[in-house]
């Protein structure tokens, strides 16, 4: 069955959105070593030194749990380190070391990838539209685990 004219422009618009957000990661990734959300982690935590993994989660729209192992994982890579708080040994703050500071000096952003960035940019009322038409995209689609893919960082998938 052959696409009709509209669905077959809006399917062309989505691959120049795909493509861009992939070559946008892959670049990154060549610059840095590291994946897209690995390195829009970095960046927060060099922002906003002492942040909690809570606040990281936040920052990114992920699961605590994913962000706890994109801070293990930069911990094991000694880009930042966490330190546990002096009054409540439970809460951990995160800092970036030297070498994920000059990591960020030498690796193009925007680190928090390409359609973030974009999307920041953009006026409420597109912003209002986009969510409405792909809400009924994604109706169409037939996602079942809406919240577990809304949360997972695009240099994931």
């Amino acid at each position: 069955m052959a696409l009709t004219p509209q669905a077959a422009t809006v399917l062309r618009q989505f691959r120049v959105v795909f493509n861009a957000i992939k070559t946008h990661f892959q670049r990154i990734e060549s610059q840095s070593g590291l994946g897209g959300a690995q390195l829009w982690a970095l960046s927060i935590v060099s922002r906003h030194a002492g942040t909690e993994v809570g606040a990281l989660a936040h920052a990114m729209d992920i699961h605590q749990s994913t962000a706890s192992n994109l801070v293990r994982a930069l911990v094991k890579k000694g880009l930042i380190r966490s330190a546990r708080d002096e009054e409540d040994r439970r809460v951990v703050h995160l800092h970036a070391t030297p070498e994920g500071e000059a990591l960020l000096a030498n690796t193009h952003g925007p680190f928090a990838g390409l359609l973030p960035d974009a999307l920041q940019r953009l006026d409420l009322d597109t912003l209002t539209r986009l969510h409405t038409d792909l809400g009924q995209l994604i109706v169409q689609l037939g996602v079942e685990e809406v919240g577990v893919a809304a949360q997972t960082p695009l240099a994931d998938l």
